[in-house]
């Protein structure tokens, strides 16, 4: 297929590691390039750092890292001097394709928060039915890892970035859990934003299955043509959570089994999700359903309270959904890098049902504070101070959860950083217990 083809890969980040090794096993002329000088090294291929010059854009394909807008200087001149320009999850999907999926079922999760968890959810579902199922993409495993394989699924978290070049990617099964202000710094406004999240749905060929929020005019104005089945959450016709069951397709499955802690409409979603790609009611197990790390993870317990790492809750709607699990008695961190927009009033109403008590650190630590004044926060300069003043401020049986609602960038690299910090600092406590 790429024999002999010379190949450019513009960015040495994990996808674009990932796609040039793919390209290399191919048997493909492989170079990666990175405008960062000081980037490692891919092995086994021709490396550039520092600068793409037109030599490495002239070539048979361009894949370009999510990482890179596709409006970049770098990506039009690739336009215009390269056979073809792709995204690495559209590079993925063609030798997916050429490799002969077969019968497998695709499945792909886009939207503004809950995305990984839903990613996740579905993908235990489906492995814990005895398939064989690739879960990453925007995950954390790129979609390229999964080529020369054979699966009986595909499971994979779609990001807005990666719908800006995707090629002919078509997935059988697609979502769109929500969409709110994000990412606004590389899109522009609102409208682009959503115009690539609802690309995903426009994906779905005839035969396939869509699933999209009931009621949301952002959605609608910006949804295209649509040839699949169209689905709704928290309808009739697709999913909702009715007490401790879940109505999936008319069908009501018992979500007992869920983990305490876990949010049932995730899995509800991810139940609807599996079905649409071949799974029975009978083959779901509730039980399989495992947090993500950083994603309302429960660290352990620790002075008579729970800890909690949300670092990945980076906007402020990710922190009301993580603040809807949480007990009595519980302490909220909040801060960090705060995003354009962002409106931390709306955080009042849940942090009084949880406790009320709240320290503001970092960046937009001010910011925050000044907004949620009525429940007299507590202000410190960064997160490990966070930490100590929220041991003195919790409930016994309450919990401590790091929700941030900003972005890491400002002490931290990312939401992993500082997940890991805040793990660490839990596990130095004193009688810290694991959860079973």
């Amino acid at each position: 297929m790429f024999e002999g083809k010379k190949i450019t890969v513009l960015g040495a980040g994990k996808s674009g590691t990932a796609a040039a090794q793919l390209a290399l096993r191919l048997g493909a002329d492989v170079c990666v390039s990175d405008s960062n000088p000081h980037v490692e090294s891919v092995s086994g291929v021709q490396n550039v750092h520092g600068c793409h010059p037109d030599n490495i854009l002239a070539v048979d394909v361009v894949v370009v890292s999510p990482g890179i807008p596709s409006d970049s200087p770098t990506v039009r001149r690739a336009q215009q001097l390269a056979g073809r320009v792709c995204g690495e999850m559209a590079f993925a999907w063609g030798v997916l394709v050429e490799q002969g999926l077969g019968d497998s079922p695709v499945v792909a999760i886009t939207g503004t928060n809950g995305k990984s968890t839903v990613t996740s959810f579905t993908g235990d579902l489906i492995r814990a039915s005895g398939r064989k199922v690739f879960v990453g993409g925007n995950l954390g495993t790129p979609l390229s890892d999964a080529c020369g394989q054979s699966w009986d699924a595909i499971v994979i978290e779609v990001s807005s970035y990666q719908m800006e070049l995707p090629g002919d990617f078509s997935p059988n099964v697609a979502c769109l859990l929500n969409l709110s202000p994000d990412h606004l710094a590389r899109h522009k406004n609102i409208d682009n934003y959503a115009h690539h999240k609802c690309r995903l749905l426009q994906a779905v060929p005839v035969g396939g299955v869509t699933v999209r929020p009931k009621h949301d005019p952002l959605v609608e104005r910006n949804l295209g043509d649509i040839l699949a089945t169209q689905l709704r959450f928290d309808d009739a016709d697709g999913v909702y959570i009715e007490g401790a069951k879940a109505v999936v397709r008319g069908e009501r499955v018992d979500v007992d089994d869920v983990e305490p802690g876990l949010p049932r409409w995730n899995a509800g979603a991810a139940a609807l999700l599996a079905i649409s790609a071949g799974l029975t009611v009978d083959e779901l197990d509730f039980s399989s359903l495992r947090p993500l790390a950083h994603r309302m993870e429960v660290v352990g317990s620790a002075l008579g309270l729970r800890w909690i790492n949300d670092s990945k809750a980076t906007n402020v709607d990710a922190t009301l959904a993580g603040l809807s699990n949480v007990a009595g008695g519980s302490v909220v961190l909040l801060g960090g890098a705060g995003k354009d927009g962002a409106d931390y009033s709306t955080l009042v109403s849940p942090i009084m049902a949880c406790g009320g008590s709240v320290v503001c650190f970092g960046a937009s630590g001010p910011e925050i504070a000044k907004a949620l004044s009525g429940l007299k926060p507590k202000l410190v300069k960064d997160m490990a101070s966070a930490f100590e003043a929220a041991k003195g401020l919790a409930i016994l049986g309450g919990d401590v959860i790091l929700s941030p609602a900003c972005a890491s960038f400002d002490e931290f690299d990312n939401f992993v950083q500082r997940g890991e910090r805040f793990v660490e600092l839990v596990g130095g406590l004193d009688g810290f217990r694991e959860v079973a």
